[in-house]
């Protein structure tokens, strides 16, 4: 975080400061900010933030111990050292969020993207960071750092010297990202699609689109909102950008598309394709599996182009690009058998994103395996979608599925009825069953794929298997 002094942070939050030993309001802190207290180093805040499970507040000493110079509570502690108590722990995180990007902004040089959409805002996020890196100093968030706590701890490592803040807003509710993207206007806004991850929460797919649109009207003006055109719902928002002043880049396959690709191919190795952008065109070939990552890879090319970035040096960063991210079509196993492990999340779409995938990488001698879990946050729509998952694994001849878990039985059920298959497909209570069911099942040759919603843990599973086959 830049310097600050006690005072300054005690008005950005609206806190009652309670200074501790020789602090004073003139005291300068310029730590690393966060609600984890095994996060903290010399300097640094800690935010006591309760919980569902835990409170912060017991962790203050902790916190301390371990190097924390200042606490944000919403109560006083037993603890020495100087508080600044608030009414609300999380929001006065975003507060303090909004005010050090607003003093660094307005030093001139930072520039803000902010990126949403129902699939791929890691993977994009991570795109477009090792792109901005090759140019300056880049702040972008760890792991999938996009929700109320983490979009604001992420905002607050920008220092006088960053010239990028990438942020990634996930939508806990309607509002969430207007809020969220409240806290910087971004320069750019960066949408990628709407689907129906979350839909369940939100009561539609609509409902879903309305609130990933809150990104492109919480966008700064003058700015750029970057739409992926080959998603109806995505491409309207161009009437949202208008209204406020926004110049619009679309990307996609479609021939209105500004950022294209075509020929895309994918291969065990990778994914290639042409980009065609500012009148060149210039071969991508990514390390990353699956042909929908060349949409992720469309919105980073676009975003850099508008930040000034040329072309051939964004395609060439994006070469670097070993994994998307962790549990993300995260290649584990050996040559021998393959594991990808994509179930750090699952939606409709990313599931037969990654169905179609391994049916693509597998060879004529290779036997396709798939690891599936439920899909969560569906809401009424769950039991379709699910079904749809099933059909869609024996259409393209799956041939081997393992459905763990009560919640995805009806996957297995619909498999078996599009099939009428005699024990291809097998459905097994838990990850234990199926890590014992696999470890005797799994054969050379095989490509396997594991994949489920995060809640679900099957990415464990898969890490498993990995080590068990490397």
């Amino acid at each position: 975080m830049i310097a600050l002094t006690l005072a300054e942070i005690t008005a950005a939050v609206g806190g009652d400061l309670r200074v501790a030993g020789e602090d004073t309001t003139e005291t300068v802190v310029d730590g690393l900010v966060d609600t984890d207290s095994r996060t903290m180093g010399p300097g640094s805040i800690f935010v006591a933030k309760p919980g569902a499970e835990t409170d912060g507040h017991r962790f203050v000493g902790s916190a301390v111990a371990a190097g924390a110079v200042l606490a944000i509570v919403e109560h006083p502690v037993d603890v020495a050292v100087t508080q600044i108590v608030v009414p609300d722990a999380v929001a006065a995180l975003g507060a303090l969020a909004r005010e050090v990007v607003a003093r660094v902004r307005a030093g001139g040089a930072l520039r803000i993207v902010g990126i949403t959409g129902s699939n791929g805002k890691t993977t994009t996020k991570n795109f477009l960071a090792r792109i901005l890196e090759g140019e300056g100093e880049t702040v972008a968030p760890v792991k999938s750092f996009n929700n109320e706590v983490g979009a604001p701890v992420t905002m607050l490592r920008v220092t006088e010297s960053t010239r990028f803040l990438v942020s990634e807003f996930g939508a806990a509710a309607p509002g969430s990202i207007a809020h969220l993207a409240g806290l910087v206007e971004p320069d750019l806004a960066v949408v990628l699609m709407v689907g129906m991850a979350h839909a369940g929460g939100f009561g539609g797919i609509e409902a879903t689109a309305k609130a990933k649109a809150e990104l492109v009207d919480a966008a700064r003006v003058p700015g750029t909102a970057v739409l992926n055109v080959d998603d109806p719902r995505v491409a309207a928002m161009r009437e949202i950008a208008d209204s406020r002043g926004l110049s619009t880049v679309g990307f996609g396959q479609g021939p209105t598309a500004d950022v294209r690709a075509h020929d895309i191919e994918v291969s065990a190795s990778g994914t290639s394709c042409i980009i065609e952008a500012a009148g060149q065109r210039l071969p991508l070939r990514l390390r990353v599996l699956g042909a929908h990552h060349v949409s992720n890879a469309l919105a980073a090319i676009a975003a850099a182009l508008v930040l000034g970035v040329a072309l051939a040096d964004a395609v060439a960063r994006l070469e670097t690009v070993e994994i998307a991210e962790r549990w993300r079509m995260q290649p584990l196993g050996s040559d021998r058998v393959r594991i990808i492990n994509d179930a750090y999340n699952a939606s409709p779409d990313s599931m037969a994103a990654a169905l179609r995938t391994l049916a693509q990488i597998t060879g004529p001698t290779e036997r396709t395996v798939a690891v599936l879990g439920a899909m969560s946050e569906l809401g009424e729509s769950a039991g379709e979608e699910h079904d749809r998952i099933g059909l869609l694994a024996v259409r393209l001849n799956i041939q081997r599925i393992v459905v763990v878990g009560p919640e995805a039985r009806r996957l297995y059920l619909a498999a078996v009825g599009e099939g009428s298959w005699d024990s291809e497909a097998v459905h097994l209570p838990d990850q234990d069953a199926a890590f014992e069911f696999l470890r005797t099942e799994l054969r050379d040759g095989d490509r396997v794929l594991v994949k489920s919603s995060n809640s679900v843990g099957l990415r464990h599973l898969g890490d498993r298997l990995g080590e068990l086959f490397s």
